[in-house]
């Protein structure tokens, strides 16, 4: 990758018309302070997890079904197999405590980050990081970057498989208890009979026991990993330059659509499956009502629990994320939306 200078540094000529709503894209070429704001998004996030965990906590009533609360942090904990015994009965609450006082800690350490970045850290990471900096048309900078992505998700799919295995295990709807997965699936056969409809019902939805959920996530972390490692020491194909478009605009809109097609599946998942989503925590399975706007609900409609908030939070983000992704993929492939045609002057340019 070609190093440059601070003050050789190509600055987006149009910042200054970036209105403030526009968020990143007023940072689009300004590595350092776009690592910032990056940090920082995820300093909010681990917030509101902590923050929202102990709000939920202050309000939760241990005689009360947890399902008609609508609570939204606590059932996950729950099926986590924190804090719950026998019928899946909270018998303590203090791990809950502990995990949103974790989260408030690191979202403090975490913002700290983001706001040395945004103000004064180095403004441009390849005048003195040439490791963390990038060029968005250098495709195997961003291959790499992807790598490494991947492998955080995957050690993160492991975290779960720790948890199950030997971390206390997951609360199995089954047995009406917490227990240890001693014996996770393995065999693709299963595994990917999920996948292809050869094994169950409800596609991926279908899972409905424990030993396959784990399994999955075995399977999900390996392959993580490994295509992490793949695109870290490899570089596209020359055949790839052609195929996408190289820009930040577009990583984007690929990250937006990737997202999209993880919300609807999660809002199909947590609608009807009971193995992951046990009815103990998050109530009644749902169907889906189609009418102006189509939506999840049980068959009593007046019946709105931590199932339904879930299910239609994730539909609805999702949708919201396809537009989002319709936007930015249309603008990086040189559609002038104020114009309404495609501006030759921003239609992208070869990689490198």
């Amino acid at each position: 990758m070609t190093t440059i200078t601070e003050a050789s540094t190509p600055i987006n000529k149009d910042f200054q018309d970036i209105p403030w709503w526009a968020g990143n894209a007023r940072l689009v070429d300004i590595s350092g302070r776009l690592l910032g704001a990056h940090v920082a998004h995820a300093g909010l996030i681990v917030f509101w997890a902590g923050a929202m965990t102990l709000f939920e906590l202050s309000r939760f009533d241990v005689t009360a079904p947890m399902s008609e609360q609508g609570l939204i942090l606590l059932p996950h904990l729950a099926a986590l197999g924190f804090g719950v015994g026998a019928g899946g009965e909270v018998i303590n609450t203090y791990p809950y405590f502990v995990i949103g006082v974790l989260h408030l800690i690191s979202s403090a350490f975490i913002g700290f980050g983001g706001i040395f970045h945004t103000v004064l850290g180095s403004e441009y990471l390849e005048t003195k990081y040439d490791f963390f900096g990038y060029d968005w048309k250098d495709t195997n900078k961003m291959t790499t970057i992807l790598g490494f992505h991947l492998v955080l998700l995957g050690l993160g799919a492991f975290l779960l498989v720790a948890k199950a295995m030997y971390f206390g295990g997951l609360y199995d709807p089954a047995v009406e208890n917490v227990r240890v997965i001693e014996q996770p699936t393995l065999n693709p056969g299963i595994i990917y009979g999920y996948l292809f409809g050869t094994v169950g019902k409800n596609w991926l939805a279908g899972v409905n026991n424990l030993e396959d959920v784990v399994g999955g996530h075995i399977w999900v972390g390996a392959m993580l990993i490994a295509g992490g490692i793949w695109h870290i020491l490899t570089k596209p194909f020359t055949w790839t330059h052609r195929l996408f478009v190289w820009s930040g605009e577009a990583y984007l809109s690929y990250s937006l659509g990737a997202l999209a097609l993880m919300g609807f599946i999660a809002a199909y998942f947590c609608a009807i499956n009971t193995t992951v989503y046990p009815e103990v925590f998050y109530g009644s399975p749902l169907s889906i009502k189609l009418g102006l706007f189509p939506y999840f609900s049980a068959d009593n409609p007046h019946e709105v629990t931590s199932r339904t908030w879930l299910a239609n939070a994730h539909f609805w983000l999702a949708f919201f994320f396809l537009q989002g992704h319709i936007w930015h993929a249309l603008r990086s492939a040189g559609f002038d939306f104020r114009k309404g045609r495609v501006n030759p002057a921003l239609v992208p340019t070869q990689p490198i």
